[in-house]
């Protein structure tokens, strides 16, 4: 797996597949390789604990073990209760009778499955990837804490591939429509090409007979050649939207020799002027998650990952869509529950929130906020946190303004997030103190905007026919016989997790 994380940090992580519990819900934070992960938190040990609690005792009542119970439904279920009774009640929709009767969770899982949901980042790593810096760490590993390392790193790699991919999107989740996102390195092997991504779009879809993958198409500004590249996806590869990270070379910012912003009108806004005048209008922008020690690592290049650029080129191209991926979150990694003490004095969360004053500040419509990695970490980590960063992002760019997205497969399966946000609602006293309106049911007018209505336009996915098209298509004749064959989630997350 390519990763942002230094050789340092590296020795700091341990492969979540091998090292997090299975739990349907994370009880760790889990890295995709943008950032360094949390230790375990005293909150979330508590959570793991009665997870298994819960998973012991109601699975002996239906004859099943722990693992195997907390693969269904009453399993998922079960997690919710737990961080309810850790984090606070009233947090979580969930109750006691789907824990503990089977057929009560079912009923709940069934009346959900026709809901629509676009996945607006989702990723798998090429098979013929070769990375020979995770290999180097994966030897250095191996001689000094983990001495199976080297055969760990072969199974993992082929979890971010292509066949895994299909199985923890297509067969494992409730997810209808997934868009393939790609990370667009300057000097170094892509997780995925733009031809590639194209490709993948077009197998998937032949296969299913309906428009199930979407595809960004990457681009570099400043480094030589990207225009041309920009020409040709254009020209052969039309891809549904584009890709790009403001900071430059992800993998190392330090010797990063291109970064630029969004607002830079001479490199910049051609790129905008050719795109717009093609018709794919929408730019998908890798905005915060980076080193803790950001300031110091990368002094001169960490501005470029804060949102201080959106707002003018928002202004300047009102017809360009731009999708900031992450809603800008800044880490909160460095110190346990300090983003979240801060968030509780001040109501305010470093980077979203300046993210989520652009509209009112530029006057501007245009401006997205992606969910990917900062719902799926601050919810099983803060998850007050989470709900106010929701609430944060639908008061200032409004509920049709947020999009959904899960950065899986690094996560393993979406479904768990999925479920966490069907079920997760702002604390009342959160609501009155800061002005935020609450999320409503799984099914209601902010959650069913977010999962698929404010993408599907986007995109240009009509509701009516995608109703028509994605209920008998060939995926969702393959997911009925998977379900009834008795498939099952794994559980797993594919990132990294703190080694202590």
């Amino acid at each position: 797996m390519s990763n942002w994380l230094s050789r340092r940090e590296m020795r700091e992580v341990a492969p979540a597949e091998q090292n997090a519990h299975p739990s349907p819900v994370p009880t760790r934070v889990v890295s995709n390789g943008e950032f360094n992960p949390l230790p375990q938190t005293e909150s979330q040990k508590k959570v793991e604990a009665r997870i298994d609690e819960l998973g012991d005792r109601l699975g002996k009542s239906v004859g099943l073990d722990r693992r195997e119970f907390l693969k269904t439904a009453s399993g998922m279920a079960a997690a919710f209760l737990a961080m309810n009774e850790v984090y606070g009640a009233g947090l979580f929709h969930v109750g006691a009778a789907e824990a503990s009767d089977a057929g009560a969770a079912r009923e709940r899982a069934s009346g959900l499955a026709g809901q629509l949901i676009l996945d607006a980042q989702t990723h798998f790593n090429r098979d013929d990837l070769a990375d020979p810096e995770p290999i180097d760490v994966g030897k250095f590993a191996a001689k000094h804490w983990n001495p199976g390392m080297l055969d760990e790193m072969g199974i993992i790699h082929k979890r971010f591939q292509f066949e895994y991919y299909l199985k923890e999107i297509f067969l494992d989740s409730d997810v209808n429509v997934a868009l393939l996102s790609t990370v667009p390195f300057v000097d170094r092997p892509w997780l995925i090409t733009n031809e590639q991504a194209a490709l993948s779009r077009e197998l998937v879809n032949g296969i299913a007979g309906s428009r199930r993958m979407l595809c960004h198409a990457g681009f570099t500004p400043g480094h030589p050649g990207w225009r041309d590249q920009v020409d040709e996806a254009i020209e052969r590869l039309k891809p549904d939207s584009w890709k790009g990270y403001t900071i430059g070379d992800p993998l190392q910012p330090t010797k990063s020799k291109h970064p630029w912003r969004l607002d830079d009108e001479k490199l910049v806004y051609p790129f905008y002027e050719k795109i717009q005048k093609a018709g794919i209008n929408t730019v998908c922008i890798h905005k915060g998650l980076i080193a803790r020690d950001y300031e110091k690592a990368i002094p001169d290049v960490w501005r470029y990952a804060t949102v201080d650029d959106v707002g003018k080129a928002a202004r300047d191209w009102p017809g360009i869509n731009f999708v900031i991926y992450h809603s800008g979150l800044r880490p909160f990694v460095e110190i346990p529950d300090h983003d979240a003490a801060e968030f509780e004095k001040t109501g305010s969360i470093r980077w979203v929130s300046d993210l989520a004053r652009i509209p009112e500040k530029f006057g501007v419509s245009n401006v997205y906020g992606e969910l990917g990695t900062s719902f799926a970490n601050t919810v099983v980590t803060t998850p007050r946190l989470c709900a106010g960063m929701l609430g944060t992002l639908i008061q200032g760019l409004g509920a049709d303004h947020v999009i959904w997205g899960t950065d899986s497969t690094w996560y393993g399966s979406p479904q768990w997030q999925i479920e966490a946000f069907r079920r997760l609602e702002i604390p009342e006293d959160l609501q009155e103190r800061h002005g935020y309106a609450p999320l409503g049911g799984a099914t209601g007018a902010v959650k069913s905007a977010i999962l698929w209505n404010n993408s599907a336009k986007m995109y240009g996915i009509d509701d009516a026919e995608a109703h028509g098209a994605l209920g008998g298509d060939a995926i969702d004749s393959i997911r009925a016989k998977y379900q009834a064959s008795g498939g099952k989630r794994s559980n797993h997350a594919y990132g990294f997790v703190h080694a202590g």
